[in-house]
């Protein structure tokens, strides 16, 4: 139960702060409008004469684009062919403008502009003002002469200075500020230039460097590949591995050498052989002798033409002759004689020949015992040669590497001479003279400081209501501008005693003694429900009582929920007002249902017209939530109830756990029923005092 209650109250919490807030807000600014528009014109006129001291800076801008310039004219040859990356990526651009940024570059454009000179960039130079001495005794202001001029000169340069990436671009842009325009401009191009030169720099200096490691490196080559050369000859010269022609080695020279004689040798014998085999079947069988060794031996020769020449005579001579003829028996036997000879001479030429053949297979033999020994040392020496082959790759390389070296080294010392590395950017768009200030911008500033004291006026006040709205404390909104007006006259008549209503008065010492009792009982005494054991006791002039000596020494409400002549109408300062009875309805809002007590500081909250009834109002989640709301702005709230049943009891015990019984006959028996309904606590009073009468105007005096 306490939960759905505790539920309840939140949400009508909501309303109850939104219902406060539309009506209180715009009456709270309209109420104050006069000082909201004294603000707000008080902050245009500051700033616009500030904007109108302040010394205007002028702004400059260079844009610069970020890409590869490299020359192909002064590539090496083999790159001429190949595609180089001609992009540059987002990283490399804003890197770029990190190097824009950098103290380096800063400090070369300042002594080419001699910023330190001017007290715009040193502030050490500038007159010495009362403002800034005392804004630097108390601590606002930084002495310049805590840091080095270049320190000072530096940090004013960097304020000045801005430089950002063009988006989605490579382009830079290059801004500068200045009070002197055409220093702005000189600045932003300085600034391009002097990138630019850095940029050629640093390349110039890579050449630089890369020529001098690549001299060094050039010296150690040169002694690699001499000492590499040098064990390859040694290597040679011990393992026999000269070369001859054709650049191969002796040893292979004479292994090609023994074989081609040994094929010729063999190649004579089978020749000779062959001649004189055919020659001695040739003289065997009788066969003619025509053979070119034979025919051409001069003995045959001459042999031949005698016969020619005597067959000639027979062959004359027979015509004449006949055979018995001792002519021609003569030429015949000469004819024989000569061919006899030449048999002999082919017989000795057919000796000669199987000799030939004879040696030359003696030097076949021997020829083959010597490839066969150059073949075992070819064996030996193809080992060796396997090794010389790597140490001439080995020296190969090292040479290699040193012509390359040398290629590089070649081409570094040109580009540094004849000063041909470029810079990776280049300037698109130079920095011109300005003659608008970029800042102060008078017209917006102006308007933002009149704009932000209006809001901040307005927040200011927006504030106060709503914080108050969150406390759902009436404040000025709720009552009167002037808060609560002081009491027109305090409850005092002769001798503390409270004019009664002829049947009945109390001593106000009781009264009092009992506000004392609350005020000390901390938060247990803020809620106090004052109530009677009977229906015809009228409670409403005790409650007005208690809660008028409650005022002394802090903020009460008094809520009126008894049953019967209700008592505001005689002691409000708006008698007509709307009460309970409307707020539960949705006809009133929170703030429109507190009206004033005319003769003290307390608030009071009628019943209304047509209030439900003690238990109904009690169960109101609408009421509930007035009630915590009232708590939390008021110390004390007094609720004045009347004779209320044992369910409006047990249901007041759960929103006000301070209890007041007036006495009667039944006060034992209340007091018990009071208890066992909830309340921490009751205090009774002894009885009850006389009601406010009604006047002579129609209003009711107070109790």
């Amino acid at each position: 139960m306490n939960a759905g209650v505790a539920s309840t109250r939140r949400q009508a919490v909501g309303q109850a702060i939104d219902e406060l807030d539309l009506g209180a807000l715009g009456r709270a600014l309209w109420r104050r409008r006069r000082w909201i528009i004294g603000l707000t014109l008080l902050a245009a006129g500051l700033a616009f004469i500030a904007v109108n001291l302040i010394t205007p800076r002028y702004k400059s801008k260079a844009r610069v684009l970020v890409e590869t310039r490299e020359n192909i004219f002064l590539w090496p040859d083999a790159e001429k062919t190949t595609e180089r990356g001609v992009t540059v990526d987002q990283e490399a651009v804003t890197s770029q403008v990190q190097f824009i940024l950098s103290r380096n570059l800063a400090r070369e454009v300042i002594k080419k502009l001699r910023l330190g000179e001017r007290p715009e960039f040193d502030p050490a130079l500038r007159a010495t003002s009362v403002i800034r001495v005392l804004l630097g005794l108390l601590g606002l202001a930084k002495d310049p002469l805590s840091e080095t001029p270049e320190e000072r000169v530096l940090k004013s340069f960097a304020e000045r200075l801005s430089a950002f990436q063009v988006e989605k671009s490579r382009v830079i842009a290059i801004e500068f500020e200045s009070e002197d325009p055409e220093l702005a401009a000189r600045a932003a191009n300085s600034v391009a230039e002097t990138y630019l030169v850095f940029q050629q720099t640093a390349k110039q200096d890579q050449s630089r460097a890369a020529g001098q490691w690549l001299a060094e490196k050039i010296e150690t080559l040169r002694k690699a590949v001499a000492d590499a050369e040098v064990n390859v000859e040694k290597y040679r010269a011990n393992a026999n591995l000269m070369v001859g022609t054709n650049n191969t080695t002796l040893s292979n020279q004479q292994l090609g050498e023994f074989n081609t004689q040994l094929a010729t040798a063999r190649a004579q014998k089978a020749d000779a052989e062959a001649k004189a085999r055919i020659i001695r079947d040739a003289l065997r069988t009788g066969a003619p002798i025509e053979f070119s060794d034979i025919v051409n031996s001069e003995l045959i020769r001459r042999l031949s033409e005698q016969r020619v020449t005597l067959r000639g005579q027979l062959a004359e001579q027979s015509s004449t002759l006949l055979d018995f003829h001792p002519r021609i028996k003569e030429l015949k036997a000469q004819i024989a004689d000569l061919e006899g000879q030449m048999r002999t001479e082919a017989e000795r030429l057919a000796r000669s020949l199987e000799n030939d053949a004879r040696l030359t297979t003696a030097r076949v033999e021997s020829l083959g015992a010597s490839l066969d020994q150059l073949k075992r040392q070819a064996a030996t020496i193809n080992e060796r040669d396997v090794q010389l082959r790597a140490l001439e790759r080995e020296a190969k390389s090292q040479r290699d590497l040193l012509e390359s070296y040398l290629a590089k080294y070649r081409e570094a010392t040109a580009r540094d001479s004849i000063g041909a590395a470029s810079p990776d950017a280049r300037i698109i768009s130079t920095a011109s003279v300005s003659n608008t200030p970029s800042w102060p911008k008078k017209l917006p500033t102006v308007l933002i400081a009149a704009l932000s004291m209006l809001a901040l006026s307005v927040g200011l006040i927006a504030t106060g209501q709503l914080l108050g709205a969150a406390s759902v404390r009436p404040a000025s909104d709720i009552v009167a501008q002037d808060e609560r007006a002081a009491a027109d006259a305090r409850l005092a008549t002769g001798q503390g005693i409270v004019p009664d209503r002829a049947d009945a008065r109390v001593a106000l010492p009781a009264i009092e003694e009992l506000a004392r009792e609350l005020a000390a009982a901390g938060d247990t005494g803020r809620r106090v429900a004052v109530m009677a054991t009977r229906s015809d006791q009228d409670t409403a002039p005790v409650a007005m009582t208690l809660a008028r000596t409650l005022d002394n020494k802090a903020r009460v409400v008094l809520i009126e929920l008894a049953q019967g002549e209700p008592v505001r109408p005689a002691v409000a300062a708006d008698p007509p007002a709307p009460g309970i009875g409307e707020l539960i309805a949705g006809t009133a809002t929170f703030g429109q249902i507190i009206t004033r007590d005319r003769s003290s500081r307390i608030h009071v909250v009628g019943r209304g017209q047509a209030a439900p009834d003690l238990e109904t109002t009690l169960r109101s989640a609408r009421f509930v939530v007035a009630l915590e709301a009232l708590a939390r702005s008021y110390d004390h709230v007094v609720i004045d109830v009347g004779a209320p049943s044992d369910a409006a009891a047990e249901r007041l015990a759960q929103l006000a756990p301070r209890a007041v019984l007036i006495a009667d006959r039944l006060t034992a028996l209340g007091q018990a029923r009071l208890l066992r309904s909830g309340f921490a606590a009751v205090n009774v009073l002894p009885s009850a005092p006389a009601a406010p009468q009604s006047n002579a105007t129609g209003t009711r005096a107070a109790a």
